[in-house]
């Protein structure tokens, strides 16, 4: 049976001991993690559900068989789809080793070797000490192979706008996702120029807006693939493709393996 997230650990426990490596896995217990920061930086790996994660700048999506790192001292609230979700936990200090990959929040696959790793940690609960060898060399061999083996980070973010203008129209696209809206339509729907409206898109959320879009569309697909159970054939019409072949080349871009072998794992609960 694991261990639930109520004690709040994450408030308490994680920083008390600056040079130590903070392990926990724990069924959520809670319907979110309201927003705190830790100074040591955090691999968040999850099974049995879908999982948001938001910084003050973006909101990231992070399905199955992938994990998320959180450098030190990032303020992040998470919000998974039910407290049922495991959440896999190792939090690390910083080595004189660390290269500017831990530097940067990331979503990134997870190979068949960090599955083995990941599910060896298991066995490990709460703070492990500099001296408690060999396990604390283990553990920091962990941290070392990360940017070895994750060599593919996912865009499985959304920046969040500033510009009241353009928080309306996000939402107005989250609304109608399965539609087909060409730029100039939402420049006319709007009342705003087709220039002024790409120089928003660029200056607020430093993509384009078939970029942006494509990406929503792709994190909704993800979420109907994995919360609905729907076919990948009803997703993609859902998210606005009559064309089962575009939709699955463009997830295979966007999230790195077809929509057909993401339905495969999605029930795999390790």
């Amino acid at each position: 049976m694991h261990k639930e997230y109520v004690d709040k650990y994450y408030l308490t426990e994680v920083d008390t001991f600056e040079q130590s490596i903070y392990c926990h896995h724990a069924v959520m217990g809670e319907h979110h993690v309201t927003e705190h920061f830790h100074r040591k930086g955090q691999f968040l790996y999850t099974e049995g559900g879908v999982v948001f994660l938001k910084t003050p700048e973006k909101s990231y999506f992070l399905p199955a068989r992938h994990y998320i790192w959180i450098p030190g001292g990032v303020k992040h609230s998470i919000h998974p789809s039910g407290p049922q979700v495991v959440m896999r936990n190792l939090y690390f200090p910083k080595f004189a080793t660390d290269t500017a990959f831990f530097d940067k929040i990331n979503i990134y696959p997870v190979n068949d070797l960090l599955i083995e790793l990941i599910m060896f940690t298991n066995r490990w609960n709460g703070n492990i000490f500099p001296e408690e060898e060999p396990k604390f060399s283990i553990a920091k061999a962990f941290k070392l192979i990360l940017p070895e083996i994750s060599l593919t980070e996912l865009p499985l973010a959304l920046p969040y706008p500033k510009n009241d203008k353009l928080k309306l129209i996000v939402t107005y696209l989250e609304q109608n996702i399965a539609e087909n809206i060409s730029f100039k339509s939402l420049a006319e729907h709007f009342d705003i120029s087709e220039r002024t409206l790409a120089r928003l898109f660029q200056k607020e959320l430093n993509m384009s807006y078939i970029q942006y879009f494509t990406i929503l569309r792709m994190l909704t697909s993800l979420k109907l693939l994995l919360d609905e159970k729907l076919s990948v054939n009803e997703v993609a019409l859902r998210v606005g493709y009559n064309s089962l072949p575009t939709f699955s080349n463009t997830f295979n871009k966007v999230i790195g393996v077809r929509p057909s072998e993401y339905v495969k794992n999605r029930n795999l609960l390790l």
